[in-house]
């Protein structure tokens, strides 16, 4: 008889360590490392570009273009005017939401830091925690491999440099992706309130309350077909939900003595107004046939395919909340003059959008992992490199 086999050791108490820590992580730390470093490895390609022409990294991420007015609004409060820009305009900072610059200003008078670092710290944490919301919020919907890819590409988009910086965009999607969370899970005072919290951080953050209420409507008719009773905290989250964004229009209405058209007198004096496209749609004549600046090519480029990934998530057939969401954003967008450059940072929210993509991309690497690996090395150099490009290098406002 031949002699037993040697049996491999016992799992002792130790051997637990030597596996791979990853294995070991929850899987939304996982997905907010990969964030993080994709995004470091932004900032250090920023730095690099900063250097080699005498600029201060600080000052690249945490002082330009808006981000100054930002940080005059909390360190100084409402009512600077300038002419600078466009002579004979006066531009008010009354156009920018008040949610940000109160959390710097909170936050500075907490910790010993400058205003510019603080209104990093408030973008870095935002962008963190919308992060781990676009994860959760995926990983619930279809999967932890498509969470995690979507947060890969929210993270190397094409103005995702935006994500690094003094700016409001990161705290849009954190209340925004929590919000839809929320209304998703039912939880209907969670999701006004954050609905709330991100119509005071950005003009179209009223698409977060719009959301909500489709939600909020939805649930409503479902009730009524099945016979149910609705829950009353379903009415106070849809009461919430637009408080914010109508009360800061409101307050600037009150500030300049016209209580309906006063905030959007103050956007029209920046050349923001809504004139259903219009405007966009003169302005890409001229860039097709005079214009031969960079950025503003990409930024045509970056929006059209933003319709098309549009039309890809209506055929996905996702939640109403998001669909509605994600559409308003669109729409404001593409439906809003002046500032064409700026449209693609108007998009960053859009989260949704990548769904198609990130579908695609998992079914790839379950098929040829090599491929997804490459598709996404790819899409992580051009946006890294754009990213430098456009706040080192750049001349178009952000």
């Amino acid at each position: 008889m031949a002699p037993p086999a040697p049996q491999p050791p016992a799992a002792g108490p130790g051997t637990q360590r030597y596996r791979p820590a990853i294995r070991r992580l929850p899987p939304v730390v996982t997905a907010l490392g990969l964030f993080a470093a994709v995004r470091l490895v932004g900032v250090l390609a920023v730095a690099v570009a900063a250097s080699a022409t005498d600029r201060s990294l600080f000052r690249l991420l945490g002082r330009s273009w808006d981000s100054v007015w930002y940080l005059g609004i909390a360190a100084h409060g409402y009512g600077h005017r300038t002419t600078h820009y466009r002579p004979g305009v006066i531009f008010s900072d009354l156009a920018f939401f008040p949610l940000y610059p109160g959390l710097v200003r909170a936050v500075e008078s907490v910790l010993p830091v400058s205003w510019g670092a603080a209104a990093l710290l408030v973008s870095w944490t935002a962008a963190a925690a919308a992060a781990c919301g676009i994860f959760v919020l995926g990983s619930r919907l279809y999967g932890r491999p498509v969470g995690l890819l979507l947060v890969l590409l929210w993270g190397v988009m094409p103005h995702s440099v935006v994500l690094s910086m003094a700016y409001t965009e990161p705290l849009l999607t954190a209340f925004a992706v929590w919000a839809l969370y929320a209304a998703l899970s039912g939880r209907w005072v969670w999701a006004g309130s954050l609905a709330a919290l991100a119509g005071l951080s950005r003009p179209n953050g009223f698409a977060v309350a719009a959301a909500v209420l489709a939600a909020a409507a939805q649930e409503l008719w479902r009730a009524r077909r099945e016979g149910r009773k609705v829950v009353h905290r379903l009415w106070t989250g849809a009461l919430i939900a637009p408080a914010g964004w109508c009360a800061y229009v409101t307050w600037v209405g009150l500030r300049r003595n016209d209580l309906p058209g006063g905030y959007f007198k103050v956007q029209s004096d920046w050349g923001s107004r809504f004139d259903f496209g219009v405007g966009a749609f003169q302005f890409v004549g001229v860039l097709l046939t005079r214009t031969s600046r960079f950025v503003f090519p990409i930024a045509l480029v970056t929006v059209l395919v933003a319709v098309l990934l549009f039309a890809l998530l209506l055929a996905e057939r996702v939640p109403l909340p998001l669909v509605v969401y994600t559409g308003v954003l669109l729409v404001v967008a593409l439906g809003g003059s002046g500032f064409f450059e700026s449209k693609p940072r108007f998009l960053l929210p859009a989260f949704p959008l990548l769904i198609p993509p990130a579908l695609a991309l998992a079914r790839t690497a379950r098929a040829r992992p090599g491929h997804a690996i490459v598709v996404i090395t790819f899409l992580t150099g051009l946006s890294l490199s754009y990213g430098v490009f456009l706040i080192a290098f750049g001349r178009a406002p952000l």
